[in-house]
């Protein structure tokens, strides 16, 4: 099998492909974190507080079980026309969405968009491997980081001004634009495959993967809120991604060209990084969900400046992805990086579990800055030991299943802590209004945005927003020992040396076993 950009580009050539790529990427994370800020506003409209979390979800759980096609389609028959297509189908849910009239039309689009999305993410990492030798790559994975960080910065605050000032549909419509110039400059700008050869795909495998996936998905966003834990749904849900999965694993262990190879998990890289990724996604993703509601519903602050609090996180996510980029290219070892990560990631979770209705901006702004440290450390290097990791033909498996594992980590995480928060909302309500001795109605929770909660009466007000902090400031308290089981796991990720070419030689590391040399 070829792979499907053979040589190393000129520097010119790969300044412009890194352009066509970055933008992409762009598109994906800026979808993945704009729509955050809108939230509050959009369930208002369309009355769906209950799937409030569903709208994220959604677009994560597309991403999620799309990814390994994608990766291996690539590696298949190269990757620029998927990428193109990847960025059709995101543009197409794009638009579907900003039209959306209510919150199941809303949801479904978001899925198509996330379909798209997952294409955008995977194929701008695994065209980097292609063209960029693993000791080099480092100081590009710290670029695709800051990209990726520069998103989460604009995204709150893109959207939070187009809520603000026009309307939640133009989170949507505006990626439009960056979807047509992304689609010329990749068209421009990636480099053609070489010979397609005849393959065949396995489609058993995806359409278990995807039922397996989805439906421990839908058991965690669920369960405990649209249906109980022990339902007859919830344990037919659970059982059923049980069963597929094992399915899928009997099918990947007789096709010829499986989506996600076995032998993928006998390399200790691989494995260890996908662990590690599922946990800190898991953390990740469940925790910067309610930071723009507790910003906007409790602080009463506007989106735009919910979006501007988050400032403090993105900068720290993006100085330790450029700094860490940059260290291993200049020889260190990439191993101590996720350790500290998810210390420092743990720290500053256990940190927001102390925030309440008069936590100052300041101090939360510094636990923020702590907690995007963490995070920056650990993202993008796991992608770069993956590579460096795996034979070259599977370079694009490889990162498929390590963003895979990283995105349903991300999706149980927000439809866990999504659902957590939907039961402990009710139970902190009751305990206010009994305490404060309130007798005036209150709205259903339905019906909650920023502008309709100042409306209230001040004691009102008051029982609502101590309700929303510590229903939050809960949900970081239970993630702490999400984020030790992500530091324990970051301790068995091996060691190996970064090759300085595209292809193993025979002074190299065995890829087979990827050995580590600590």
């Amino acid at each position: 099998m070829e792979p499907s950009t053979p040589g190393v580009l000129a520097k010119r050539e790969l300044h412009f492909v890194l352009s066509a790529l970055m933008l992409g990427m762009l598109l994906a994370a800026l979808d993945s974190t704009i729509v955050s800020t809108a939230l509050p506003t959009i369930v208002g409209d369309l009355h769906g507080a209950n799937h409030l979390s569903w709208v994220v979800v959604a677009y994560l759980l597309a991403s999620t079980v799309s990814t390994p096609l994608w990766g291996k389609l690539g590696d298949l028959h190269g990757r620029k026309v998927y990428f193109i297509w990847a960025i059709i189908i995101f543009l197409v849910g794009s638009m579907t969405c900003g039209f959306a009239q209510n919150m199941p039309e809303l949801i479904l689009f978001r899925a198509l968009q996330g379909l798209g999305g997952g294409g955008l993410m995977v194929g701008a990492q695994a065209v980097i491997a292609d063209v960029v030798p693993p000791r080099e790559r480092g100081r590009y994975s710290g670029l695709f980081g800051a990209v990726f960080g520069a998103a989460t910065v604009l995204g709150p605050l893109l959207g939070g001004f187009i809520v603000e000032y026009w309307s939640w549909r133009w989170i949507f419509f505006v990626n439009v634009p960056f979807g047509i110039v992304a689609l010329g400059v990749t068209a421009a700008a990636l480099p053609n495959a070489g010979v397609r050869k005849q393959h065949v795909i396995d489609y058993a495998g995806i359409v278990t993967l995807t039922i397996a996936a989805s439906s421990f998905i839908l058991f965690t966003s669920l369960g405990g809120s649209s249906q109980a834990w022990g339902s007859v749904k919830s344990i037919a849900l659970l059982v059923a991604g049980v069963v597929f999965t094992i399915v899928f694993i009997l099918i990947e262990r007789r096709s010829s060209e499986p989506v996600l190879p076995p032998s993928l998990f006998a390399n200790r890289v691989f494995s260890s990084a996908s662990a590690i990724g599922f946990v800190v996604g898991f953390a990740m993703f469940g925790a910067m969900t309610f930071l723009p509601l507790y910003f906007q519903d409790v602080h009463g602050a506007s989106p735009t400046n919910s979006g501007l609090r988050l400032l403090p996180m993105m900068v720290g996510l993006f100085s330790a992805s450029i700094i860490v980029g940059q260290l291993v290219v200049r020889g260190w070892k990439y191993r101590p990086f996720p350790i500290a990560g998810t210390a420092i990631m743990t720290i500053g979770i256990g940190l927001l579990g102390t925030i309440g209705v008069t936590t100052s901006t300041v101090v939360t702004a510094a636990y923020m800055l702590i907690l995007g440290v963490g995070i920056g450390l650990v993202m993008q290097i796991l992608i770069t030991a993956v590579q460096n990791a795996v034979n070259p033909a599977d370079v694009g498996a490889a990162t498929a299943g390590s963003n895979f594992f990283r995105s349903i980590g991300g999706s149980f995480g927000t439809a866990v802590f999504g659902a957590i928060f939907s039961n402990e909302l009710p139970r902190q309500l009751a305990a206010g209004l009994k305490s404060s001795h309130y007798q005036g109605a209150l709205p259903p929770a339905s019906q909650w945005t920023p502008s309709t909660l100042r409306t209230l009466p001040v004691q009102g007000l008051n029982v609502i927003v101590h309700a929303i902090s510590s229903s939050i400031s809960h949900i970081y308290l239970l993630a702490i020992p999400v984020g030790i089981v992500a530091l324990l796991l970051s301790l068995t990720l091996p060691e190996v040396k970064l090759r300085a070419s595209l292809h193993p030689v025979a002074d190299e590391i065995p890829l087979s076993n990827a050995d580590p040399i600590v």
